[in-house]
């Protein structure tokens, strides 16, 4: 029976990597797919009706909310001008010094990508970062590499990632936070030395040997904004200085940024029609994810159905490395499979492989939290599937295929980190 569920899964990487179905929908006909094989029943405990689709479907609720308020902060950010002011200050600091300026981009990206992930924190930070980087030499390729690796940098304090990680292996808020916080140096580290060296590797590339970025009605847009005020530059801080110095919970604190970023920028006056102007477009923006957090789910609630854990315990636990040296080695030469969908990608099937290895016992959850926070540093940058590596490329004008060459050494380094501090102390 172990047998016919790895089948089923790798039919579904075939449907995604082919694109013959939304991840999320193959993600769903999967669960059902593993539920019946195992003889759920249709209804009752343990059933296909109401244990995966209905408890399941809702399973990742806080998730879906966190990111719908992420969502929300990062229009306001946008709206408001906060965002295309933190980058302006940025590059008007670094004048015509590409290292410089492609660093404070990278300060800024990390910024942004604590509020927000994906396409809106890669749209906020580059549509005026990437055409004054190239303008002033970086590389375009690097450009757009640097506006990811920023994003990722800032990805161990977003704090939907916090929340999603914590429902997703059951694990307390503080567990996933403390180790967010040992990740972080990694992340931050490489990305560093990735502006340092690329920037440096080919030279300058002078804006005029370059074919000019694309016209974009959004950079026009970000241009008449104007400067936000000084004090509301501090607006992504907020929910960061609530969740980790005062440990304020996670939608509380977002909620707080959301208004500290209102009130900072708007007139009295303005603010209703801003607030829910700002939040009927935020469900544009999560509803992607939303749907694929649906699905995540309902798979787990699939994979950790008794019949499930029970054929697949005896193939996990032969191929699972038990060793921590080995159990680095093996899962950093496995890195590459978290790449276009793959089966260790944390937002696909990973994290039903998540859910067997904890609900077998083969690692403690703790152990399985490094293995897919270390793999999310990968995807989140080098993935050419992934909506803001997608993004970055194509506004740089280079393919998604280019940054993952450029970047994929650097945060296959982060995921090592991780991994190694994974076995060093949970191991």
């Amino acid at each position: 029976m172990g047998i016919v569920i790895i089948l089923l899964m790798l039919a579904g990487v075939g449907l995604m990597l082919t694109r013959k179905l939304p991840t999320a929908f193959a993600l769903v006909l999967l669960a059902v797919a593993i539920a019946a094989v195992v003889g759920a029943p249709l209804t009752g405990e343990n059933s296909i009706v109401d244990t995966v689709l209905q408890e399941g479907a809702v399973a990742q609720a806080a998730t879906m909310l966190a990111v719908l308020i992420g969502s929300w902060m990062g229009k306001l950010m946008a709206e408001t001008g906060i965002a295309s002011t933190l980058v302006r200050k940025i590059v008007e600091f670094g004048g015509d010094r590409p290292t410089v300026v492609a660093l404070g981009v990278l300060a800024v990206s990390a910024l942004i990508g604590t509020v927000t992930g994906s396409a809106p924190a890669a749209m906020m930070a580059g549509i005026i970062g990437i055409p004054a980087m190239v303008a002033v030499g970086v590389p375009k390729t690097t450009a757009a590499g640097t506006i990811l690796m920023g994003i990722a940098a800032g990805m161990p304090f977003e704090l939907p990632i916090w929340q999603f990680f914590s429902t997703t292996l059951d694990l307390p808020v503080d567990t996933v936070r403390g180790f967010m916080l040992k990740l972080f140096p990694f992340a931050a580290a490489f990305a560093v030395l990735f502006v340092l060296v690329e920037t440096r590797r080919k030279g300058v590339e002078h804006a005029w040997s370059l074919a000019a970025p694309a016209h974009d009605r959004r950079r026009d847009r970000a241009r008449q904004l104007g400067d936000a005020p000084w004090y509301a530059l501090l607006a992504p801080l907020v929910p960061l200085v609530l969740a980790l110095g005062f440990e304020l919970a996670i939608i509380p604190s977002m909620l707080a940024g959301v208004l500290y970023a209102l009130v900072t920028t708007t007139r009295p006056r303005e603010m209703n029609k801003r607030l829910l102007r700002t939040l009927y477009r935020a469900f544009d923006i999560a509803a992607p994810p939303i749907a694929l957090f649906v699905a995540i789910g309902i798979l787990l609630a699939a994979v950790t159905l008794p019949g499930a854990v029970e054929a697949l315990n005896p193939l996990v636990t032969a191929v699972s490395p038990g060793h921590p040296v080995v159990f680095v080695v093996v899962f950093a030469l496995l890195t590459p499979l978290c790449l276009y969908r793959g089966p260790l990608n944390v937002f696909g099937l990973g994290a039903g492989i998540a859910g067997v290895l904890i609900s077998a016992g083969i690692y403690p959850a703790v152990a399985v939290l490094g293995l897919t926070a270390s793999y999310n540093q990968v995807f989140g940058v080098a993935d050419p599937t992934s909506t803001q590596t997608v993004w970055a490329a194509q506004y740089s004008g280079v393919s998604p295929q280019q940054v993952m060459v450029r970047t994929l050494p650097y945060v296959w380094c982060v995921a090592l980190g991780g991994l190694i501090v994974t076995a060093a102390t949970q191991l």
